[in-house]
């Protein structure tokens, strides 16, 4: 199991930009390759400094990440998966100001460029009962690939090294730069040869079925990455990845709410007064439930583990029923007169009983988990205030 990234860097969840930029430039000084050459420990503690540093230096994968763990980058979360060495010397640029020295180490990421074909984005749409069981999904992607019979030959501008050196006169006296080879993009490579109806690079589009495995209790609008199955590169490049966009749909009985699932049970008077059983549908099948005698509109009756199951693998969430007694809004004349004599009779008088919630108890306790204790009393009067202008409007 991967370690916290925040425990890999020795930082807080709080560690602003720079103590995280910090805490990886002191990481990755200490398990450098050059420093501990044929140490395998610290080349993949290096590789974890460097990973770690991807995802919390960039805000948006830092918030899935907090959000949803490692989760959020297996089969692709927003996923760090392919990084390679040359990945990770690229970084070094931001992290030890661009200079060249370091001890030497800058000088990994001045020869040959390896590159990475671009990404595709996918979305695909998923049923709740998928998400609550999780599913392998079958789709057909357009990508671009290598076409059969290319070839390629050393860049002759660079002689293959992805650098073109160049020397200057100058009054101090001669000096020597290098820069990335225009003519092959830093790869030392060009197209030598290419089959008709291949572009520029040598590269064809191709339609491929690809299997995306999806992990039970994924959201809407998070975003799984397949490794490799993006555009590939020119030459020996990388092959980009396949990023996956979660569209979850509506059910027709059930709502969610996190790890949480909704379902409003309809009951008739009888029902509600004589007790009954009722069969509701949730993501693992029909279950029975019952309405005891003398039920209240409002209640709300918990199925626990009846409802997602936690993407981090923290249990499932529960299933909460409403339940509502509808009153009929018609009586024939029977019915008219049976209702008119129990007016005054005084098991028809309300008697609510203290743990019997009123509605705007039940409106605070629905902004409860959200929002903490010290503002939940003023968020609590604006709504009341709130509530009670649109009453004021429609009376």
């Amino acid at each position: 199991m991967k370690e916290d990234y925040y425990k890999v860097l020795g930082v807080s969840k709080s560690a602003s930009a720079s103590e995280i930029k910090k805490a990886y430039r002191k990481m990755a000084i200490k398990f450098h390759p050059d420093k501990n050459p044929g140490d395998k420990a610290a080349e993949e503690k290096f590789k974890e400094a460097a990973e770690a540093y991807d995802v919390l230096s960039n805000p948006e994968k830092k918030s899935k990440y907090d959000q949803f763990g490692h989760q959020a980058f297996q089969n692709g979360g927003a996923g760090f998966g392919g990084m390679n060495m040359d990945d990770i010397f690229s970084q070094f640029g931001d992290i030890f100001g661009g200079f060249g020295g370091f001890g030497g180490f800058g000088s990994r990421g001045q020869g040959r460029r390896v590159l990475k074909g671009s990404n595709l984005r996918v979305k695909v749409s998923l049923t709740l009962d998928e998400i609550c069981n999780g599913v392998e999904k079958k789709i057909k992607v357009k990508r671009k690939v290598l076409a059969p019979g290319v070839s390629f030959s050393t860049c002759p501008d660079c002689g293959g090294t992805g650098q073109v050196t160049r020397v200057t006169n100058t009054i101090l006296g001669r000096m020597q730069t290098s820069s990335t080879c225009t003519r092959c993009s830093g790869t030392g490579q060009i197209v030598d040869s290419k089959p008709s109806g291949a572009d520029a690079n040598g590269m064809i589009s191709k339609e491929e079925m690809v299997m995306i495995p999806i992990p039970a209790g994924v959201v809407d609008e998070m975003q799984l990455k397949v490794n490799g199955k993006g555009n590939e590169a020119p030459g020996n490049g990388v092959n980009g990845d396949l990023l996956v966009v979660i569209n979850e749909l509506p059910h027709k009985t059930l709502q969610r709410e996190g790890d949480n699932l909704h379902h409003e049970l309809y009951v008739s008077m009888p029902d509600a007064i004589l007790g009954s059983t009722k069969e509701i549908e949730t993501v693992s099948g029909k279950v029975r439930i019952k309405v005891e005698s003398g039920m209240q509109s409002g209640k709300i009756l918990r199925l626990r583990g009846k409802g997602v199951p936690n993407i981090n693998g923290y249990g499932s969430g529960d299933l909460l029923v409403h339940v509502n007694v509808w009153t009929p809004k018609t009586l024939d004349k029977k019915q008219r007169q049976f209702f008119e004599s129990m007016i005054d009779n005084e098991h028809f008088d309300p008697k609510p009983e203290k743990s019997q919630k009123s509605f705007f108890d039940r409106v605070k306790d629905m902004f409860s988990w959200i929002f903490p204790k010290f503002l939940l009393k003023t968020i609590y009067l604006k709504i009341i205030f709130f509530l009670s202008l649109i009453f004021r409007v429609q009376s």
